[in-house]
């Protein structure tokens, strides 16, 4: 689970921005304005064929999930990206 769901700086980073775009869903700021030192961010490829095996043969293609998982600029802030979207699916 990407740690930016509970960082004081989510709605103003621009790492957390790339990693919108790269889900392609609603930006929470269109004009980030902090630029976090560090940022350590999990890309995995997935199978999305569902057979169980992993690999990346299947004809249901593949899906890549984005994540930051680390961050020198992390500030504990639990609960802000909800509270900036509110009505939201917490993003997994």
């Amino acid at each position: 689970m990407c740690i930016c769901v509970d960082c004081h700086w989510v709605e103003r980073c621009q790492a957390y921005h790339a990693v919108e775009r790269q889900h392609g869903v609603a930006h929470l700021n269109s004009h980030p304005d902090f630029r976090p030192r560090q940022p350590r961010i999990h890309v995995q490829v997935m199978d999305l064929d569902g057979d169980g095996r992993g690999d990346l043969g299947g004809t249901g293609g593949v899906g890549v999930e984005w994540d930051v998982r680390a961050c020198s600029d992390f500030r504990s802030d639990t609960g802000r990206w909800r509270r900036w979207r509110p009505e939201g699916a917490l993003p997994t």
